[in-house]
């Protein structure tokens, strides 16, 4: 049921169409955001062909009653919406089956939302998903998003869910064998400034090869999303679920490959921030973050493609050290911060090395601000923000805060910021260290010298040599490292 994606085919065409289709028949359960998806099939045309119910239980008891209390008490929740396409799908097979399981594929679609409310205090968002068969008598498959809307109106929000919930069903059994063509075509009749889409997941036999991080990868790739999050276990996670509430401390960084400088800067960095007298030790999550622009080769232009392979060796080392990694579009670091002010108000902190401090403090990379770095600064230091600073070695003299210079015109602000205990020194750091660059490292590996292990994490070495990632082979071997300066 295959076809190359028509930006064209409108959202009514889309459910005329799959109403048409003599095959196709299924539920639709939709709590929150009215019922916006059933109703395009049926202002379509010919919906008896397709719709077996429709429903929405909005009041939580009934909610309760049909599909369960759940562990997790919010009702806009993946596992509320799981628990929605369990029920839905059975009670289609269960009644169904019988009479007509040999001449139809059954699917389930479920929503659950929370749109704007009348004074505008709360972000509206949702998951939706679908449970569906490709061949009568069939196995399931499941896809399963998350969906942030953007809209400023209650009913322009719903009016984006019902397209994106009519989009999805048509690319569950149009789309399913060509999962970038299935992601864009989420968008068709949509804009990005309407709807974000930060998570998705797929599942079944049809979706065997299909790798869910690159598909969150491919989210923040065509701007569908700002950023995508992938839990220890290296599976992708919906960012709200897992920062929600949580003090967040961040290090960014290429880790090409992980080395041991970038533990102790990290290990160091949240020592100092637990430290802190407003933190909750008990609700601190620690993310490592890759930009787009880092899973790139360093010197490759902006157009440059991403290496896929490599970044999922990257996510895998990452996760086999335990740490949860995001991958994000922001390129500047005040950016980051506004997006992670906005699901947490707890402190938060980023750890850095004194090169990224004298980034965050030169001027050129602000011009595109009215306010300029006074904007940025405004943005980025205004929440409950703290960066601690790792040093650098530069011709023998090592180069932290203390040591950092700036123009005369940017010295007050600095020491304002030092001042208020916005800016710290990492203190407990192995001075060793200093000397190695992840660069160096790097190169070393390619190179096959012998003793490059020393500079990275035993898990690290292992997996890169297991398989043989950036550029390893066992094949090539020089005499050995001299000195990793």
């Amino acid at each position: 049921m295959d076809i190359s994606h028509n930006k064209d085919i409108g959202t009514k065409q889309k459910a005329l169409t799959i109403n048409l289709d003599p095959i196709i028949y299924g539920s639709f359960a939709e709590i929150g955001a009215g019922q916006d998806v059933a109703a395009h099939f049926f202002k379509a045309g010919a919906s008896s062909g397709t719709i077996a119910k429709t429903m929405s239980a909005y009041d939580m008891i009934f909610s309760d009653a049909i599909y369960g209390t759940q562990q997790v008490k919010r009702y806009v929740s993946e596992q509320r919406l799981i628990a929605m396409l369990d029920r839905e799908y059975e009670l289609l097979l269960e009644r169904l089956a019988e009479q007509r399981g040999a001449s139809s594929t059954f699917f389930a679609f479920s929503g659950t939302f929370s749109t704007l409310n009348y004074h505008k205090t709360n972000e509206g968002h949702g998951w939706m998903g679908v449970r569906f068969q490709l061949e009568p008598n069939g196995p399931s498959h499941n896809v399963v998003l998350h969906v942030k809307l953007l809209d400023n109106d209650n009913n322009l929000q719903q009016q984006a869910v019902g397209v994106l919930g009519v989009n999805l069903i048509y690319a569950c059994f149009y789309y399913n064998t060509k999962p970038n063509i299935f992601l864009l075509s989420l968008m068709d009749d949509l804009s990005k400034d309407r709807i974000q889409i930060d998570m998705i997941h797929f599942e079944g036999p049809q979706f065997s090869r299909v790798d869910n991080r690159l598909m969150s990868l491919y989210l923040v790739k065509y701007g569908f999303s700002d950023a995508a999050v992938f839990g220890p276990s290296g599976k992708n996670q919906q960012p709200s679920e897992v920062l929600y509430k949580k003090h967040i401390v961040v290090i960014r960084g290429r880790f090409r490959p992980v080395i041991n400088v970038h533990l102790d800067m990290l290990n160091n960095g949240v020592k100092q921030f637990l430290q802190e007298p407003e933190v909750d030790k008990e609700r601190v999550v620690v993310v490592t973050e890759l930009t787009l622009q880092s899973l790139k080769e360093r010197n490759a232009d902006a157009s440059a493609e991403i290496d896929e392979k490599d970044f999922l060796d990257r996510v895998d080392i990452l996760s086999s050290l335990g740490q949860t990694v995001m991958i994000s579009n922001f390129h500047e670091y005040y950016k980051l911060v506004a997006y992670l002010s906005k699901i947490t108000k707890l402190k938060m902190g980023v750890v850095l090395g004194y090169p990224n401090l004298e980034y965050i403090f030169s001027e050129e990379h602000y011009q595109n601000l009215p306010g300029g770095i006074l904007e940025s600064f405004a943005t980025l230091f205004s929440r409950k923000v703290k960066l601690f600073i790792y040093p650098t070695l530069r011709d023998g003299v090592i180069y932290n805060c203390e040591k950092f210079t700036l123009p005369l015109h940017l010295i007050d602000l600095y020491q304002y910021l030092i001042a208020n205990n916005k800016i710290e020194d990492i203190a407990n750091y192995l001075k060793t260290n200093l000397n190695v660059q992840t660069d160096r490292v790097l190169q070393l590996i390619k190179e096959g010298a012998t003793g490059w292990e020393e500079f990275v994490p035993v898990e690290v070495a292992t997996i890169i040599k297991n398989r043989l990632l950036f550029g390893y082979s066992p094949d090539v071997k020089t005499i050995g490292i001299s000195d990793i300066d």
